[in-house]
């Protein structure tokens, strides 16, 4: 048995239930085949892949806090640590029910490579909690927030791990959380990004992830002789990322027709209106049908069980915006009939590996989230340069490093998927730069 399907068996074995990790490392692996057999004397005698899949350190806290009506509630409370070969643990804290140590280790895992790719110094970690933000009064979101931090603020800082919002998680909670910190330790640092404005936070850091993806897919397409202007965009979710990646989408001249969230989905065949869309979910905190019902254009559908409508809508250019696992191979099947020619991922392993591999088959240009959201992450490091310079950059400023960040991450993996003969395989290129760096890091710091 090959050193990867070895390791692959001991981490199903060992971490019985978790099929979202699962999923990832199995997808990081087979992409890697070819760069781990040309090192297996090494690597196994090293046990490198061993210590890849298996995390630094893993929290799990209880989260008690009082709600409205005086009851006490309980949350669970995660943080993975998984690798700090390159730089402090970096990455989101998710406040969704769905969330579990599986999930966590899954969106973890792909940080370590996410990371690694933008070239900055950050390490990979994830956290977060099944505590769900939507219908909580202010109140109770600082009471949960408070005492989230008031554990998780012994394994955290500037040097150390630096986490950031996620879904669930946006400027009212990072906020919370830093607010006690600060109150719990004493320190003004830049141990959380996504800060306001007004106490540390970056320009262009609520832009960064939706921008960044825009970025990294004019420059595939660019580099595929075809243009963005004047395309059919469908994205999904509606969310900090779905809202940037829209309004970057029709900057740049294409048409982006639906958006969905939790219960159901729009199809706008006059463009999505972005203003719109802001009001509706950044300031109302409302459902699509407020969307739909402002705008005449609009078609709302709600949801059904098992359909993605958004996937049935005739595109060129698919960009999933929302969660993990929502693009299926039917999905995918869907798609190449209505002529769609790429899909760049705006959320964490939003595609199945059924789908990925359909899509890659029928010459569909496919660019994986470790890569193409990696704008998010990469504006949290600006975030953290800033904050150790105590100093502010420009929009400008942040956004145009951005871009190069974006363009740098693209060529690396086209360039490692050449280099190792899988020329267009972007989901191969992203994991072999990604860990190229990583394995590198983690040889010449020892056995640690």
């Amino acid at each position: 048995m090959s050193y990867v399907d070895e390791v692959f068996d001991l981490v199903v074995a060992k971490n019985p239930a978790q099929p979202e990790f699962h999923q990832a490392v199995k997808e990081v692996l087979e992409s890697l085949r070819v760069v781990i057999e040309a090192n297996e004397e090494q690597y196994r005698k090293d046990a490198l892949l061993e210590r890849l899949v298996t995390p630094e350190r893993q929290l799990l806290f209880r989260v008690p806090w009082v709600d409205d009506k005086g009851q006490v509630q309980v949350n669970n409370g995660f943080r993975v640590q998984f690798n700090s070969a390159i730089g402090p643990y970096k990455g989101g804290l998710r406040l969704h029910p769905s969330v579990n140590l599986g999930i966590i280790k899954f969106l973890g895992f792909e940080q370590i490579f996410k990371n690694s790719l933008t070239g900055l110094p950050i390490g990979g970690g994830k956290g977060g909690s099944d505590f769900d933000p939507k219908g909580k009064s202010d109140r109770e979101v600082m009471a949960f927030c408070q005492s989230f931090i008031t554990e998780l603020h012994k394994y955290i800082g500037a040097d150390t791990d630096v986490p950031a919002g996620d879904i669930g998680t946006g400027a009212r909670e990072i906020g919370y959380m830093y607010g006690q910190y600060k109150r719990l330790t004493g320190l003004y640092e830049g141990v959380l990004t996504g800060k306001g404005l007004s106490y540390g936070g970056s320009l262009a850091r609520t832009e960064a992830t939706g921008y960044g993806l825009l970025y990294l897919t004019e420059e595939m397409l660019k580099c595929n002789g075809k243009d963005i202007a004047g395309k059919i965009v469908a994205i999904s979710g509606s969310g900090n990322v779905a809202i940037y990646a829209a309004q970057k989408a029709q900057q740049l001249g294409a048409k982006v027709v639906t958006v969905s969230d939790s219960t159901g989905w729009v199809y706008d065949p006059e463009g999505i209106d972005v203003d719109l869309l802001k009001e509706v979910k950044e300031v109302k905190r409302a459902r699509l049908t407020e969307y739909a019902a402002a705008r005449k254009s609009a078609e709302y559908h709600e949801k059904k069980n098992g359909e993605h409508g958004v996937w049935n809508i005739k595109c060129d250019i698919a960009l999933p915006c929302a969660t993990q696992n929502e693009l299926d191979l039917e999905d995918a099947k869907a798609l190449v009939a209505n002529g769609c020619f790429a899909v760049a991922e705006g959320a964490n392993m939003p595609t199945t590996m059924e789908a990925t591999e359909y899509l890659q088959k029928n010459g569909v240009l496919f660019c994986p989230g470790k890569a193409a959201n990696a704008g998010g992450v990469a504006t949290s490091a600006l975030e953290m340069s800033q904050n150790s310079e105590r100093l502010s950059w420009t929009f400008e400023e942040v956004d145009s490093k951005l871009k190069g960040i974006m363009v740098n991450i693209f060529h690396n993996l086209d360039d490692a998927a050449k280099k190792y003969g899988m020329a267009g395989n972007y989901v191969a290129g992203a994991n072999i730069a990604g860990f190229l760096k990583v394995a590198d890091a983690m040889t010449a710091q020892g056995i640690v």
